[in-house]
């Protein structure tokens, strides 16, 4: 692995934003990866490698945070570096230099106002290198179905908390088949489970960000 890459993945898994950042500790003072990609760029680094880097950091603590060896604030320490790194790489983004793997469309379901779940999966999913349309919470069958549309081969997460909005879940899932019979629908929420997911049918379940990524890769 490249050293630069190396260092932006080291700073990206550790949260470490900026030099002015004093998490974590052991860093402080040290270059983080705002400071690392704009280096890496002006030394002629390609933004792909650049992104790759992001990408291994992301996949570390991902799988830290599946395996309960990470938490959340340490997640969305990671989600803050990597998104200091997304700054610099926007540009290439829009230009086309820099490919993303696909449009993942997300969002907490009508009746449901839980958010962080969903937050967390956007965050680690865009770290490893898709397009993330974040519709909100509280999200209409009919406000995913427009995003569909607007996004064509886009895949779909549908996120619930409550047990109460699970039956949402289904009545969305099964619109989106009837519309769209193409498009994946993948589903999570604290109170689901693969059992569940394919009595909805839905394409795929997880139960934590890293294991969503997978299941989009």
């Amino acid at each position: 692995m490249d050293e630069w890459i190396e260092k932006l993945a080291v700073c990206v898994e550790r949260g470490k934003v900026n030099k002015i950042s004093p998490y974590p500790p052991d860093l402080k003072d040290q270059e983080g990866a705002d400071e690392l990609a704009k280096r890496a760029l002006d030394t002629g680094l390609k933004p792909s490698d650049i992104l790759e880097g992001c990408m291994v950091g992301m996949e570390k603590i991902g799988d830290k945070f599946g395996k309960n060896e990470a938490f959340v604030p340490e997640l969305l320490m990671a989600a803050k570096a990597m998104n200091a790194v997304m700054v610099h790489l926007e540009p290439f983004f829009k230009s086309g230099d820099v490919q993303r793997k696909g449009t993942f469309v997300i969002g907490t379901v009508t009746g449901d106002l839980h958010d962080i779940g969903k937050k967390l999966v956007s965050m680690v999913v865009e770290g490893n290198g898709w397009k993330v349309v974040d519709l909100g919470v509280d999200v209409s069958t009919e406000k995913f179905l427009d995003a569909i549309q607007q996004h064509p081969d886009c895949i779909v997460g549908l996120s619930a908390l409550l047990t109460t909005t699970m039956v949402n879940m289904q009545k969305t899932v099964e619109k989106i088949k009837a519309s769209y019979p193409k498009t994946k629908v993948l589903v999570g929420g604290a109170p689901l489970t693969q059992e569940f997911a394919n009595q909805i049918g839905a394409d795929g379940y997880s139960s934590d960000p890293q294991g969503a990524v997978k299941l989009l890769n």
